[in-house]
């Protein structure tokens, strides 16, 4: 089969178009024939060594179409989605023509969407249906930010938001993406970097916080007594909090948790509990707005990989496992 290997860490340069056998399926894996895949910034963690010893094949997530599972639960040529369950990280990843997926990973859909189309939720809309339901429990009228709102999972919160009734606030630092991000659900863009004016102290129900570490103490200020703070991205980078004292940096009553997609499929968060279903459905009727950015080839991957790192891709890119 091809797959995208990577033999050493570093650049786009080191993803390499080689042949590679077919995996087989264990026992508890399900074989997809990935028809295409999204990017993530793990991804790029992955390929530059910053997450230790990782697969040579990356890929945290496709949607294809499934070519054996020994549990007879799935029947070949269903169309399925996955993510994580170690894809990319302990197993080989998506970046390939097959993959072997953690059964509890892998998720039936019925969809005319297209694959490219498709290929944004399982990632992006997944997490995001998690964070503002699991972790930030909001409700219709309540008040949300998003920071960081121009990323991929930025762009999928502000649209699911908007799909559940929220009032919504996004943060970028491009002011050109405005009026993007006023499509997809945003009714107010702040424009701004790790820092916010402490005018917006104290105003959001939920906050759901993409850039990382270095906004968090901040983020936690930004939230109503009583309200919720999810971490759920490292766009500004992976350096921890320095010195993070819960007695003088949360305030009382708010709420913080984490949100990582490494735990799908493991006990308390089920993939098959998200609506992925639902969230295809209302994508393909344009209830829920979302588009890749852009879509590319299978050869074009150091491309792709290019255009994410630089920070300019302004949402989901997608690569075409058949292009």
């Amino acid at each position: 089969m091809r797959a995208i290997v990577r033999h050493q860490f570093g650049g786009p340069e080191v993803l390499i178009e080689e042949e590679r056998p077919r995996p087989q399926p264990e026992p508890g894996q399900v074989l997809i024939r990935v028809r295409a895949f999204g990017l993530n910034h793990a991804e790029l963690y992955m390929r530059r060594g910053e997450w230790g010893s990782v697969a040579s094949i990356s890929g945290i997530e496709c949607v294809g179409t499934v070519t054996e599972d020994p549990s007879g639960r799935l029947r070949p040529g269903q169309m399925v989605l996955a993510a994580m369950g170690g894809m990319g990280r302990a197993l080989p990843g998506s970046y390939a023509e097959f993959v072997a997926v953690m059964q509890a990973n892998v998720v039936a859909v019925e969809s005319d969407l297209p694959w490219q189309q498709l290929a944004m939720v399982p990632e992006s809309y997944g997490v995001a249906w998690c964070c503002l339901n699991q972790c930030l429990g909001l409700k219709a009228g309540q008040h949300l930010l998003v920071r960081g709102a121009n990323s991929a999972l930025g762009r999928a919160a502000l649209d699911l938001a908007r799909f559940m009734g929220l009032r919504v606030t996004g943060t970028t630092r491009d002011a050109g993406q405005v009026p993007a991000l006023t499509e997809l659900g945003a009714e107010r863009v702040v424009i701004a970097g790790v820092s916010l004016g402490r005018e917006e102290e104290g105003r959001y129900d939920g906050v759901l916080d993409l850039l990382g570490n270095t906004s968090l103490r901040e983020s936690l200020h930004l939230a109503v007594p009583g309200g919720r703070v999810c971490l759920a991205g490292f766009l500004a980078g992976l350096a921890p909090v320095d010195a993070f004292n819960p007695l003088v940096d949360m305030p009382s009553t708010v709420q913080l948790s984490f949100f990582g997609s490494f735990n799908f499929g493991e006990a308390g968060h089920r993939m098959d509990a998200i609506p992925f279903q639902d969230i295809a459905d209302a994508m393909a009727s344009g209830k829920l707005r979302g588009r890749p950015a852009r879509t590319f080839r299978f050869d074009q991957i150091r491309e792709a990989h290019a255009l994410m790192e630089s920070g300019d891709a302004h949402g989901k890119l997608v690569v075409l496992a058949d292009g």
